[in-house]
């Protein structure tokens, strides 16, 4: 049994791997630190591989996207608003849960949790229906895909909230939760059981976030 152990941790290390730095990534997410971009950056680059193996094509995909917007919500959160704060009382000063590589000044608006807009949830619900019917096309026609439909519903729901994590929207917690009870499911059924583990956590912790994230909205 031992060996059987030994066998499985250095068979599926890589994956191991990744789901501990996922964890690392959502924890940072929930405190909004700074620091939750690299480890994204490092995390996503891991799943690249896992998802490859695992024909998993759509969140394959999905991961290369993160690491071009974990690059972009590095620089919105460490630029924040662009904006002066106006007086002492809305001076903007990085705090240690909040701060990171490079911390946001304190003579500048730092980016706030705010809630979504009708105007922005219509138009994320739009780009997730094309984004989700074309990924689903692609993966049904020209892939061995054995789970299309399944594979681009998670991949399409966690391209917005991604999104929306990087502009600080509270409600992306809302799309987390039905992103990471979908995909253990699927990951289950494909076998990738370290990764399963990896998304129930993501979903303890998107409830979590939910309330530490309520706290900060104004």
């Amino acid at each position: 049994m031992q060996l059987g152990i030994s066998d499985w941790i250095s068979n599926n290390w890589i994956e191991i791997f990744g789901a501990v730095t996922g964890i690392l990534y959502v924890f940072l997410e929930v405190r909004q630190n700074l620091w939750l971009w690299p480890v994204g950056i490092i995390t996503s680059a891991v799943y690249i591989w896992v998802f490859f193996t695992g024909k998993l094509y759509a969140d394959m995909s999905l991961q290369a996207y993160y690491l071009v917007i974990s690059v972009m919500g590095w620089y919105w959160w460490h630029k924040g608003t662009g904006r002066r704060a106006q007086g002492s009382g809305q001076s903007q000063e990085v705090s240690p849960l909040e701060g990171g590589p490079g911390g946001v000044s304190g003579s500048v608006e730092k980016l706030h949790v705010s809630r979504i807009t009708l105007k922005t949830g219509v138009r994320l619900a739009v780009t997730f229906i094309i984004i989700y019917i074309a990924m689903w096309q692609v993966l049904d026609r020209l892939t061995d895909s054995p789970v299309p439909a399944w594979d681009s519903f998670i991949a399409s729901l966690s391209v917005i909230a991604t999104w929306m994590l990087a502009r600080k929207i509270y409600e992306h917690w809302f799309l987390w939760i039905v992103v990471n009870i979908s995909a253990a499911i699927l990951f289950f059924t494909r076998g990738l059981y370290p990764t399963v583990i990896l998304y129930m956590v993501y979903c303890a912790m998107s409830f979590a976030g939910l309330a530490a994230w309520k706290k900060s909205l104004k």
